[in-house]
């Protein structure tokens, strides 16, 4: 469906609903787009891939478990003929005792084996799942930097936990109990037929008619469930939107808008789940009115088979007993099929990401990247982040090793971008970079990125330990080496205040500290891991004029022997470097010292004094 269709057809809904026409609108990714595919048993065998690790244990159980309970199960109904029209009928009570102790036994016997095989089966089904998230999880971890561009976080989360969880019951029970039910059903017609060939026929007869009448609910229930899983895609990205922003929210009193918008969308998510349920639910009615028809064909031909002789009472019984084991199992199989066909959404959702290839990837045999001095050359780069929208045109960069290039330019200029390429977070349209005559799309991404630290204006702090924060850096960093990072950058005095010092807990992004402290933390990150290319992109934005200060004798310390690339804003941060080069939608204006570029009374001159009149007008 095209987009365009999905966002009329949300605002018909939503209209109405009541509600406002812009909820959809505003919440429509490029990942929540309807797949009209037809139901795909290539991808039904794709996730039963997933369980061929465990078929060495799975299959013995369920062979043992399906012939032991199948044949206890078949039996029971002709051990209750027998007893009629052979023991009942001739007063024998000892005869009958041994039929009722036996089925008594097959009881217990079936009850033993359904309840191990169903204890057994979970584990093995859970083990999948985590199989399962752990592919999903690992493969977007080394996805490429446009993947996220593209999608919310939230959409991104609800496919490792919800789309996975959904096929709990596909892989804990649904795929032997399919198994188990097809050969049940496969015993009771041989069964039937055997006992009476014409009876077991007219009974039979009944279940095409089912299947042509459930026929044409099947794809409107597979669209149902995507619209489901779009919808609650949708709430989850808003909710990781809105936890984040919760401040922004109240800082501008909008609480009650989003709430009146999170209603709209849940509104329409119920909605949604009520017509997909609704469907769901429409196969048991069907069963049951063909089982009814079944029931009163099996009395009324068998009653003109016993009034003719050809039927014993027992038998009719038997053939009672079986009809309610037959439609029991279809019954079932209606109910895999709707579970298929949620599993079916969801794993489309789920195998969209695993079939994401990383658009920066790794040659099919890349180089190592040895150990680098820091020579680095941007060779005629065009880049673009959409298409006919160059964000670089062309431009020639290059940093001896232990030099600092300082980026300077107004927002939109191609500063990030620079850095961004440098990293190999994206790949450029044309043109190379070279670190020490390397081009850097020779070698394995590890290589490169062990040897390239980076500093970010908006430090991400992680659930944990400041220690742990700073260990990132390096792993195998010792508590020594630690403390001696965050002494070097001045992080050491305010972290011995903390309530448990390195040992304290900050919370999620770091919430419990300062910008300029997790800023601080980040240079003792970016220290402990040691980098050969240091990039600083606004790194000190955010940090008091106090604390500055003692970030500049961090960063001589820090740069020593190292290229380093700065975007910054404050003259104090860039004026030391060892070339400015300004940058402007996308092309280089200037290149020099900071003496160089005044002299030259260019972009560069305009910018330095626009910044000294603010800061005097500020004072």
């Amino acid at each position: 469906m095209s987009r365009s269709k999905e966002h009329s057809e949300d605002d018909r809904q939503n209209k109405q609903e009541g509600g406002n026409a812009k909820t959809q609108e505003r919440f429509v990714y490029q990942d929540d787009d309807k797949m009209e595919k037809s139901f795909d048993w290539g991808q039904l065998k794709r996730m039963g891939a997933y369980l061929k690790p465990y078929r060495r244990q799975l299959l013995p159980i369920i062979l043992v478990t399906m012939i032991l309970g199948t044949l206890s199960k078949l039996a029971i109904p002709y051990l209750i003929s027998l007893a009629i029209d052979i023991a009942i009928f001739n007063k024998d009570g000892n005869l009958l005792v041994i039929y009722a102790s036996t089925m008594l036994g097959l009881y217990i016997l079936q009850w033993l084996v359904n309840n191990y095989r169903i204890r057994y089966i979970n584990v093995i089904g859970q083990k999948v799942l985590y199989d399962l998230r752990y592919a999903l999880f690992s493969h977007i971890q080394n996805l490429s930097f446009r993947f996220f561009d593209k999608r919310p976080a939230g959409s991104v989360l609800v496919r490792i936990t919800n789309d996975v969880n959904s096929l709990q019951d596909l892989f804990t029970n649904g795929v032997v109990n399919l198994m188990i039910d097809c050969v049940q059903l496969l015993g009771i017609v041989i069964i039937l037929l055997s006992l009476n060939f014409k009876l077991g026929l007219a009974i039979i007869v009944t279940v095409p008619l089912m299947f042509i009448v459930s026929g044409s609910l099947r794809k409107r229930i597979r669209w149902a469930w995507q619209d489901v899983r779009m919808k609650q895609s949708r709430i989850n990205s808003h909710l990781a939107e809105s936890i984040q922003g919760i401040r922004v929210t109240q800082a501008f009193t909008q609480e009650k808008e989003n709430i009146k918008y999170f209603d709209d969308m849940n509104s329409v998510n119920k909605k949604s789940w009520d017509k997909a349920s609704a469907l769901n639910q429409s196969f048991g009615p069907i069963i049951e009115l063909t089982a009814a028809i079944g029931t009163c064909i099996l009395f009324w031909y068998g009653a003109h088979l016993i009034e003719s002789q050809e039927l014993k009472i027992g038998m009719l019984v038997a053939f009672a007993n079986y009809i309610g084991n037959f439609w029991e199992p279809i019954n079932r199989l209606g109910q895999m099929y709707n579970q298929m066909l949620v599993a079916m959404a969801s794993s489309e959702r789920i195998f969209e990401f695993l079939d994401e290839k990383p658009t920066v990837g790794e040659k099919e045999k890349p180089e190592t990247l040895p150990l680098i001095e820091g020579n680095v050359r941007f060779d005629n780069i065009v880049f673009e982040y959409e298409k006919g929208r160059p964000a670089l045109k062309g431009i020639s960069l290059e940093a001896k090793a232990g030099e600092s290039i300082a980026l300077v330019g107004h927002t939109g200029s191609g500063k990030s971008t620079i850095i961004n390429l440098l990293c190999r977070f994206y790949d450029p349209v044309e043109g190379r970079v070279l670190i020490d005559g390397h081009d850097i799309r020779d070698v394995t991404l590890q290589s490169l990125r062990s040897q390239v630290g980076i500093v970010l204006q908006d430090t991400f702090i992680f659930s944990g330990s400041v220690r742990d924060n700073i260990r990132f850096g390096r792993l195998d960093a010792t508590d020594e080496e630690i403390e001696a990072a965050a002494k070097a950058v001045h992080a050491h005095d305010f972290i011995s205040q903390l309530p448990f010092g390195y040992d304290t807990q900050v919370e999620e992004r770091g919430n419990m500290l300062s910008m300029g402290q997790r800023q601080l933390l980040s240079f003792a990150r970016a220290l402990l891991a040691n980098p050969r290319v240091l990039i600083l992109d606004e790194a000190t934005a955010s940090i008091d004029t106090e604390t500055e200060l003692k970030i500049q004798e961090a960063l001589k310390t820090l740069l020593i022997g190292r290229t380093s690339f700065m975007i910054a804003h404050r003259l104090s941060t860039i004026r030391n470097a060892d070339k400015i080069v300004v940058l402007d939608h996308g092309n280089i204006m200037e290149e020099g010292t900071h003496e160089e570029l005044m002299k030259q009374g260019g972009i560069y001159f305009g910018l330095v004094e626009a910044q000294y009149k603010f800061l005097s007008e500020a004072g």
